[in-house]
């Protein structure tokens, strides 16, 4: 059951992130606008902002080159699943499941790291205020679209 739910947020997360990945100006809108949002619900100081945002933006950036990895070389496979051995896919099985487990060491240690700097508390604001984020930014989409 865990894996479904995982298999399912990564494809709305995957679809969500090529959708934005489309338009590099309004990605760059986006990002400005988190990067507000966090500042704000976790009270960042200028003092914690200027050491925190290049740590999450590094973060960030490894984030990014594992889902273009997992895009290349799992995604780009499962649009002709039919021509995949069941050798193929028990390695394309394998290959997600270490790329899952590269995600979740990159998130300890950046919840790690952010502890380091902020207290407990913000750290866990940071949590909240991300997934605040995307429901805010899907919440937007979901109205835009539908109003077209």
């Amino acid at each position: 059951m865990k894996f479904i739910k995982t298999m399912a947020f990564m494809a709305l997360f995957l679809t969500c992130n090529l959708f934005f990945a489309q338009d590099r100006p309004g990605r760059d809108k986006i990002k400005a606008l988190k990067v507000a949002f966090i500042t704000e619900r976790i009270g960042l100081t200028s003092g914690e902002a200027q050491q925190f945002w290049p740590i999450y933006n590094e973060h960030e950036k490894v984030m990014e080159d594992l889902r273009i990895t997992e895009r290349t070389e799992i995604r780009a496979k499962l649009r002709n699943l039919d021509a995949v051995s069941g050798n193929e896919a028990n390695k394309l099985l394998e290959r997600f499941l270490n790329l899952e487990a590269e995600k979740q060491a990159e998130n300890e240690k950046f919840i790690k790291k952010v502890n380091e700097l902020l207290a407990a508390k913000k750290t866990i604001l940071l949590l909240k205020a991300e997934e605040d984020f995307k429901r805010e930014l899907i919440k937007r989409y979901r109205q835009n679209r539908g109003g077209q």
